[in-house]
């Protein structure tokens, strides 16, 4: 039988060499877990994915923590999912305080020119690669268009767009399909019911304290791991909308640099928030508001996944069996194609025009006579290298910090 200490070991290594996304992290545990070590079966694996698919927050997080409570129960989830996610954080902590201080300086700018470039490629990759897999038709082609359109043209909530597509994707199935009788919910009940006051309660506390920054901090991300269908790219429109429009606790240029960051660490890409956290707590009260930030963002985001997994985890082969919860999450990937990509064109104007728009009537398009051609240039060596050589993420992102400081000589 499988030990905790062995848990502890195995996922110390996955959680350290976890770069790449979503596809990369999955898999290097399939790899660990299925291939070299045989604790879970392919069958196992794959409805595992597939349950970790249809619920919110990061799929490789909750398969991670799929995989230790199969092997050890919650124990061993904990165990897993923690050390799959710890990682990064440290790594994320670190770089943000370390920007937080030198972040404006000449040359660190001039390097993150080279990396924002960069994950504008990164973005219009996950883009491609995102279609190809989620517009099987007509109708998912238009949920996508739909998106676009309602966040792009509009500016409507992305909470709305998601459970939209999902209502839309249902109707895509016939309800004649669904027979089979659920489970017994008392099992998950057991784990929900004390879970999310859990989940809620340092949100709680920050409100008793009176810290009204930390309470609408923990409840806007707390909303968001909740309806981060999609990943990282998906909900940072929403994100920015929020944090830079409505809140005003970054800017642009900041919000930018945070997912150049956090591309370039091991662990999920949704690690992002923690970066976005520590500035905003930082702005607020310095370095001391900034960890506490930190630190109550990645509870209230992260939490959910392992209240999810522990809860409905003994349900997966009645999960994964559901046509019109699988509908349901196939309108929804149909519509992140279409947030991802508002999400490549707002960054495209913003790292290559420095969001300088025209407006042209109802439309507002960039102003040519913006363009940077060193960001041009750096954005198109990257999508050549990534799309056209399938080179490594992290060489690229290395690479074109080095062009952004030997061009802005």
């Amino acid at each position: 039988m499988t030990s905790n200490r062995e848990i502890f070991l195995v996922f110390h290594r996955i959680g350290w060499l976890s770069f790449g996304g979503p596809a990369g992290q999955i898999a290097l545990m399939h790899g660990e877990l299925v291939e070299r070590r045989h604790w879970l079966s392919e069958q196992q694996f794959l409805r595992a994915l597939s349950l970790c698919m249809l619920l919110p927050g990061p799929e490789a997080t909750q398969l991670a923590a799929y995989a230790g409570w199969r092997l050890r129960g919650i124990p061993g989830g904990l165990i897993a999912g923690g050390l799959f996610v710890l990682p990064g954080a440290m790594v994320i902590a670190a770089l943000a305080a370390a920007y937080a201080t030198w972040g404006q300086l000449p040359l660190v700018q001039a390097a993150f020119l080279g990396i924002k470039a960069a994950v504008l490629a990164v973005v219009v990759q996950a883009l491609l690669r995102v279609s190809q897999k989620a517009l099987k038709g007509r109708a998912h082609r238009q949920i996508a268009l739909a998106a676009f359109l309602a966040i792009a043209g509009f500016s409507l909530p992305f909470p709305l767009v998601i459970l939209t597509a999902a209502a839309v994707g249902t109707m895509m199935r016939p309800v004649l399909t669904e027979f089979s009788p659920a489970p017994h919910p008392a099992k998950s009940l057991a784990i929900l019911l004390p879970g999310i006051p859990i989940w809620l309660a340092p949100v709680g506390l920050a409100w008793a304290m009176g810290s009204a920054f930390l309470t609408t901090l923990g409840i806007f991300f707390a909303k968001l791991a909740i309806v981060s269908f999609g990943g990282a790219y998906a909900v940072l429109t929403y994100m920015t909308q929020t944090v830079v429009q409505d809140l005003g606790w970054l800017s642009t240029g900041q919000m930018i640099d945070a997912l150049g960051l956090a591309e370039t660490t091991p662990g999920p890409l949704i690690l992002v928030t923690e970066f976005v956290a520590w500035q905003a707590g930082n702005a607020q009260g310095g370095p001391a508001m900034a960890a506490i930030a930190a630190l109550l963002c990645l509870w209230v985001t992260f939490v959910p996944s392992f209240l999810f997994i522990f809860a409905f985890a003994p349900s997966i082969d009645w999960l994964a069996s559901r046509p019109r919860l699988s509908a349901a999450l196939e309108g929804v990937t149909a519509a992140v194609v279409g947030v991802i990509a508002t999400l490549a064109l707002w960054f495209g104007a913003q790292v290559l025009f420095g969001g300088d728009m025209l407006n042209l009537g109802p439309i507002s398009l960039p102003d040519p006579a913006a363009l940077d051609w060193r960001a041009a240039l750096i954005a198109l060596g990257a999508g050549l290298a990534l799309l056209r050589f399938q080179a490594g993420l992290l060489p690229v992102l290395g690479a074109s910090a080095m062009a952004g400081l030997l061009l802005a000589g």
